[in-house]
């Protein structure tokens, strides 16, 4: 652990009855840095969120914030949530309906037993600072959805918490309102500076947000690092298939050659791309390919193929073409509208990755 390190959580182990929801995972999260806890359902990200944050009880390991242990199950210690000074925003936003959102936003610091006129300061300072000082005298219900979700992150800033802890904070809007929601808070964290741990299962969310992703599977992570790591270097096809649009088929291994190996695949391709396998000649493997990084060429060449393309669906901003090939349906985009028939597509070797 560095001095930077504002949160560390070493072998954190729960289980729920016999069932084994955290198996021993450790992280860190640096002072103004973004960590996003990205998965599918029942991975353990929102239980290790809440383990965190003291909702949940781990049976090993510990957490220290600031260097401070707040678990810790070998020395017997376990600080009550209310008392490990974390910013906690809910998906549910969980806002007193009979409070105002000056209330609201007031309740942490009446709770620390902050004085009156302190406490009205630092309630619209807050508020000033996310854009809700017109609406103090509001009730929840009066509020957008928008509008709710930053009260919720007011009241979890108001006693500048060392860390805030995020559980699907943008879940409850629509597509529309969670893009610019997702800009405004990733500006929000930058500009304010805020050590921040957030939970979600949208893979675009967690890379337009984060300095860092951890993403969980089966209660371990599976794989770490910026979103660029995570993206374009994924270790194991999980990682892979998870964080990105692909086409995925499947095959058998029949040649390699130092870190690139050829997959026959079952529907009738032949593909050259990276190893990321041990598999040996004649064994299973998997080719996935970005959706993106699948190309039109002009006519027959290296590593391209003819296919027939069924359709062209219009996206706004590209085209997404879908081609039968074998019993398996797969997908490019490209700036134009093109008409059904046979096509050469391209698979460039770089952008394959063979599991």
């Amino acid at each position: 652990m560095t001095d930077k390190t504002i949160l560390s959580v070493d072998k954190l182990a729960l289980s729920y009855g016999t069932n084994p929801i955290l198996k021993g995972v450790s992280m860190h999260l640096r002072r103004g840095e973004v960590v996003s806890l990205l998965g599918p359902s029942g991975s353990g990200k929102t239980t290790l969120l809440r383990a965190v944050a003291g909702l949940e009880q781990p049976h090993t390991g510990s957490v220290t914030i600031a260097g401070r242990a707040i678990y810790d199950a070998a020395a017997h210690i376990d600080i009550p949530a209310e008392k490990r000074d974390l910013g906690l925003v809910f998906q549910s936003y969980a806002l007193w309906p009979h409070k105002t959102v000056f209330d609201n936003v007031a309740y942490p610091l009446k709770l620390r037993k902050v004085a009156v006129n302190e406490i009205a300061l630092r309630v619209q300072s807050a508020l000033k600072n996310l854009g809700l000082g017109h609406l103090a005298d509001r009730y929840p219900h009066q509020l957008s959805g928008g509008q709710q979700q930053r009260v919720s992150i007011a009241r979890a800033l108001v006693y500048n918490p060392p860390v805030i802890l995020l559980d699907e904070p943008l879940s409850n809007l629509d597509a529309k309102m969670r893009e610019e929601a997702r800009a405004w808070l990733r500006n929000l964290i930058v500009e304010m500076q805020l050590s921040a741990l957030v939970v979600t299962h949208d893979q675009s969310e967690a890379m337009a947000m984060s300095d860092r992703i951890l993403l969980l599977n089966g209660g371990v992570i599976e794989q770490q690092g910026t979103p660029q790591e995570m993206y374009g270097q994924p270790q194991t096809y999980f990682v892979a298939d998870f964080m990105g649009s692909n086409n995925i088929m499947t095959g058998r291994i029949s040649d390699i050659r130092g870190s690139e190996a050829r997959v026959d695949l079952d529907n009738g391709l032949s593909l050259w791309g990276l190893r990321r396998t041990n598999a040996a000649i004649g064994q299973e493997a998997k080719a996935v390919i970005r959706v993106e990084q699948m190309r039109l060429a002009d006519g027959p060449g290296e590593h391209r193929t003819q296919i027939e393309l069924a359709t062209s669906m219009f996206l706004g901003d590209r085209f997404e073409y879908v081609f039968h090939a074998g019993a398996d349906l797969l997908r490019a985009w490209g700036k134009t509208q093109e008409t059904a028939g046979p096509r050469w597509l391209e698979f460039p070797p770089e952008s394959v990755w063979i599991f």
